[in-house]
């Protein structure tokens, strides 16, 4: 018996339709119709799996009268009205374990990447320079490293740090989530001690903006950032300002300020605003194309987390 249809709108690793097929659901794919095309036959679909193609808002969930669950194949729900979703009793599902260890793991590498100059490196020896002393890098050892935002990704990350011999700290809006990998602490008390920060946060009106030149101000020692959550976190201008005030030493950055929504592309317009063009000479900052969760390996773990809860939501 069909248990349900489901409607993919973004592409994913192959196992999720064949598992849900397997398990009786009924597949269809359309992956380049517009919003409002999708929009005038999603009445007849009881399941949604998208990445970030476009916004789920009310007048698509309108329209959308037999659906029971929007499956999004990543970490965050930000581009559903999660709310209007949940008043019309749509179940909600995300997958941000099946990217976490990606996500730790890419921003241990950016942060050794940044401390050892390794890029800028690189780049000046196949242009024929040995710059040893200009390239003198910093340790980890001993550094204090604080994580804002301790879920899954945060976890993650204090795990790899282990045997760094950095002491761990971590601040969250939810209490009770410091472990064994790390200390919670106010945010205060991180912005007081910490050498390291980096971000793990999802977007919401909290986090939005959040990185200001005030939040900037408030630490008391110049630091390292990095961000593998959400780019639109860290207002681009007030980051520059500060590392050419060198409040910040460095910044690696797997996700932009300037992203369009759907995180397949830069820019929404063609100019390049000058602060990021900062940005792309600033040989103390390390970019990165929003791939931090994109590992072939985790490709599949999204893909097989999404088919566990679609069959756990049907009781399977």
């Amino acid at each position: 018996m069909k248990k349900a249809t489901i409607l993919h709108i973004d592409s994913n690793h192959p196992l999720l339709w064949e598992q849900l097929e397997q398990a009786g659901f009924e597949n269809h794919k359309d992956y380049t119709s517009s919003k409002t095309e999708i929009e005038e036959n999603i009445h007849q679909y009881q399941g949604i799996v998208i990445r970030s193609r476009f916004k789920i808002d009310r007048e698509f969930l309108d329209r959308a009268g037999k659906l029971r669950f929007i499956a999004r194949v990543g970490a965050g729900l930000e581009n559903i009205d999660c709310g209007y979703a949940k008043e019309k009793g749509i179940h909600l599902i995300a997958a941000p374990e099946g990217n976490r260890n990606a996500v730790g793991e890419q921003a241990l590498g950016m942060l050794l990447s940044l401390f050892n100059n390794l890029n800028k490196a690189d780049r000046e020896i196949r242009e024929g320079q040995w710059l040893r002393e200009a390239n003198r890098g910093h340790e980890l050892d001993g550094k204090t490293v604080g994580i804002i935002g301790y879920g899954n990704t945060g976890k993650a990350f204090a795990r790899k740090l282990r045997g760094f011999d950095c002491k761990v700290i971590c601040y969250d809006i939810l209490p009770d989530l410091g472990d064994e990998n790390a200390r919670q602490v106010s945010l205060g008390e991180l912005q007081k001690k910490a050498d390291v920060v980096s971000l793990h946060t999802p977007l919401t009106p909290l986090t939005d903006k959040m990185v200001d030149s005030d939040f900037i101000r408030a630490f008391a020692k110049p630091f390292w950032l990095i961000n593998t959550a959400r780019g639109k976190s860290i207002i681009t201008k007030d980051l520059t300002e500060a590392l050419k005030e060198k409040k910040v030493l460095g910044a690696a950055l797997d996700v932009l300020e300037y992203e369009k929504t759907s995180f397949e592309s830069l820019f929404s317009e063609d100019r390049i605003p000058e602060a990021f063009q900062y940005l792309l000479q600033a040989d103390n900052v390390l970019l990165s194309p929003h791939v931090a969760g994109w590992t072939f390996e985790s490709h599949i773990k999204l893909a097989q987390t999404i088919v566990n809860k679609i069959k756990s939501f049907y009781n399977l």
